[in-house]
């Protein structure tokens, strides 16, 4: 694995790549690019409306049958271990989806390690199937913007997830 950050820019913000090679490969041979994004400086303002997180789930959202989230997402050819299947409720309230995720308990100890444990987010993730219809489609993000992390040491998560077109 190979993490490469850039220098920074005018602004404070610097490139980021996720690379990855196998650990015999030759010296010469390229490296695999995963992720790109940008790290950026400064602060974020809380959400537009934080009532929605005062009330859980929020009221008038209507429950999502997650229970064969993951038998329908093998069925489309993502295949997910016991730690990576951390999706356990999601409701849908004015085209948003709000789903709730936990770590199992036999990750715990690994928290401290991570901003965000990585099963947890990507059990979050698995939550975007319900954005734009009830069926498991198997649709990944792979972009993103104005993401903070405001605490560390998380074992569950409440998210909020929106569309933003057919393909964002």
């Amino acid at each position: 694995m190979h993490l490469r950050i850039g220098p920074a820019d005018g602004e404070g913000n610097r490139p980021l790549g996720v690379h990855s090679r196998a650990a015999d490969a030759h010296p010469d041979r390229p490296w695999t690019l995963h992720a790109d994004g940008i790290l950026a400086t400064g602060t974020r303002t809380a959400p537009a409306d934080p009532a929605l997180f005062t009330a859980w789930p929020p009221p008038g959202a209507d429950p999502l049958p997650v229970e064969d989230t993951y038998d329908r997402l093998a069925a489309a050819g993502f295949g997910y271990g016991p730690l990576f299947q951390g999706l356990r409720a999601a409701w849908s309230l004015d085209g948003d989806v709000y789903a709730e995720t936990v770590l199992p308990e036999q990750a715990h100890a690994d928290t401290p390690g991570y901003g965000l444990h990585p099963a947890l987010l990507d059990a979050a993730l698995h939550a975007t199937a319900y954005l734009l219809d009830d069926s498991v489609s198997g649709r990944m993000p792979y972009s993103w913007r104005d993401v903070s992390l405001h605490a560390t040491g998380a074992t569950a998560l409440r998210v909020r997830l929106s569309a933003r077109g057919t393909d964002a």
